[in-house]
């Protein structure tokens, strides 16, 4: 039983994650194809789910919602916004934090944090006049209400859009608009266009200034990024233009959506997906790939592996030692397949080096330290390395999933950034580094709470000693290049090698924290507790440098303020001051 229970549980570990590539049928498979369908918005081609997702992320932090039917997933969702949007409109997909806000809106906290576009309809005059003035404000001297009624208001105006990019008729058959344009253009004379034309005409430049993507396809005669909206589609026909291909078949969708037609609504999207193989194949390939991996989610399900491990490993140090501790190896191993996965199919979409945005590097970050655990864990077989690294990869990719509630993860680089070269070796070797701090953080939290507990004897002290010291070892040579790259990369960009912006401070402190440290550890200045202390601090200097430059809204490294994530970096920081604490209780005296 105990040799066959690692092989079985890695099994059934791989039979969860190939679950994922399994097609889908019925209804989900139909709204599979719909979400296959590609799109333009912010720069580049994207599925028509990642779209749906990404907007279900920022306005609840989740990626689906919960109607009376049951679980709607990312595309139903954005169907039933445009064709149903009176149902829509009573799903509760707002996700609201600050209790001003909701008093605002004379709603009570204690009712929940998911509210629907009607329970808040009575409030929404006066949140978008709070709005207004808030918007006269700098968003650096605006207060958290402020903040707050601006991301409300800015999501409510997602909201709306997501909805206008599609819809020919708030209410109404789709293709019956068409066939109203194409009545009113019939009716147009010698003596000028019709009222009605010039009613649809006004409808319709409404519908293109709000689309929130792009969905109709380049003419063959037009450069491949000429993507055009359903209302600009329209407008040009009623200025006397051929109909652009693709407006009927989104016309159709909607109407045997509408209809709960499933066969119309495949028929539909066969039809637009054949349109974008024709016109854009590249696009659509790409597009189809997207949707796949969103639907693969290895990252989610990393995230479940990696919990797995850390319950086996956590066990592994009560009983049946050898059996747990080998299946917490083996089943970190799968989990570190299926992150590396997921990081190749990214930069396989994005034509990219892994690390290119902040979601990015925490996914990167927690790749590195698991793959550095897993050298530590087939080196001494503890157990502690299997531990720390499905931590550190738990940790680091749930930090990437609330990462993505700020939108699209494959966001087009900014100019500065936009350098392969550089992304793939200065971005590279800094990231690993920071990896590596934090794998020697948590090594070093071992320690700390081993020996208060007792449960740490003196050759497993040795052990995690010599694991965190060679580590920072790794972590100094890393930093120190990453660093160093970096000046070379900035005096191409800015013409200066080193400038004290924040963000090199921060690279610059994290190369000198592990450097005192190694120094103070090789000159009998620390023993082994007082390393441990150190490195957990380590933690604290790299998270700086790595959050709290964006949390400054300042600096040339500056790519995106992130004032909300200044009370979790304070969480963060003051719980490793209270495990560095841990040193001056007295040791533990562990089970008798």
């Amino acid at each position: 039983m105990k040799k066959a229970f690692p092989w079985v549980l890695l099994a059934a570990c791989l039979l969860y994650v190939l679950s994922g590539f399994r097609p889908p049928s019925g209804k989900d498979g139909v709204l599979a194809s719909v979400g296959r369908l590609p799109v333009l918005q912010g720069g580049r081609v994207k599925p028509l789910d990642t779209v749906a997702r990404n907007a279900l992320m920022s306005l609840r932090g989740k990626q689906s919602v919960t109607s009376p039917a049951g679980r709607l997933e990312p595309v139903a969702w954005l169907l039933d916004q445009v064709a149903d949007p009176g149902s829509a409109d009573e799903l509760k997909v707002f996700r609201i934090d600050d209790p001003d806000v909701l008093g605002l809106l004379g709603k009570r906290a204690e009712r929940g944090r998911y509210w629907s576009l009607g329970e808040l309809g009575g409030g929404l005059h006066e949140l978008e006049a709070q709005a207004e003035r808030a918007h006269r404000v700098e968003p650096a001297f605006q207060t958290r209400f402020e903040k707050a009624v601006v991301t409300l208001y800015d999501r409510i105006g997602i909201y709306f859009r997501l909805r206008r990019t599609l819809a020919l008729a708030e209410r109404g058959s789709s293709a019956a608009v068409i066939a109203e344009l194409e009545a009113a253009l019939k009716a147009g004379g010698k003596k000028g266009p019709a009222p009605k034309l010039m009613e649809l005409a006004q409808r319709f430049g409404m519908l293109a200034e709000q689309s929130y993507f792009l969905p109709l396809l380049p003419a063959a005669d037009e450069a491949p990024e000429a993507w055009t909206s359903v209302g600009a589609a329209l407008l040009d026909a009623a200025g006397g233009a051929p109909l652009r291909p693709g407006v009927r078949e989104y016309a159709a969708l909607l109407d045997a959506h509408r209809g709960r037609d499933l066969a119309g609504v495949e028929a539909a999207a066969r039809a637009l997906a054949a349109l974008a193989e024709a016109r854009v194949p590249g696009a659509a390939r790409k597009a189809s790939r997207e949707a796949f991996f969103n639907r693969l989610a290895p990252f989610s399900k990393g995230m479940a592996l990696y919990v797995v491990v850390l319950l086996l490993a956590s066990f592994s140090w009560l009983g049946w030692k050898p059996t747990l501790r080998d299946s917490a190896f083996w089943v970190l191993s799968l989990a570190f397949l299926l992150h590396t996965a997921g990081l190749l199919a990214r930069m396989v979409l994005e034509g990219r080096p892994p690390v290119t945005n902040l979601y990015s590097s925490a996914v990167f970050v927690g790749w590195g330290g698991v793959l550095l655990a897993l050298a530590l864990e087939r080196l001494f077989r503890l157990g502690i390395g299997s531990a720390v690294g499905a931590a550190l990869g738990f940790c680091s990719l749930l930090i990437a999933h609330h990462l993505s509630m700020s939108g699209d993860t494959m966001e087009m680089m900014q100019a500065v950034l936009d350098s392969n070269f550089w992304l793939a070796t200065h971005v590279i070797t800094i990231t690993i580094g920071y990896s590596s701090v934090f794998l020697a953080g948590a090594l070093a939290h071992v320690y700390l709470f081993g020996r208060v507990l007792g449960r740490s004897d003196a050759p497993l002290r040795k052990a995690l000693t010599q694991m965190t010291y060679g580590i920072l070892c790794f972590a100094l040579l890393f930093t120190f290049i990453g660093t160093v790259l970096g000046g070379i990369w900035a005096d191409q960009s800015w013409g200066r090698f080193w400038g004290w912006d924040p963000k090199e401070n921060g690279a610059l402190l994290i190369l000198l924290w592990v450097a005192i440290i190694l120094h103070a550890r090789r000159a009998g200045l620390v023993r082994e507790k007082g390393l441990m202390v150190m490195a957990v601090f380590g933690n604290i200097v790299t998270a700086l440098s790595w959050f709290g430059v964006n949390m400054l809204g300042i600096g040339l490294h500056s790519y995106g303020f992130m004032d909300q994530a200044a009370l979790w970096l304070a969480v963060f920081t003051s719980s490793q001051v209270v495990v560095m604490a841990l040193a001056l209780l007295p040791e533990g005296r562990g089970p008798k």
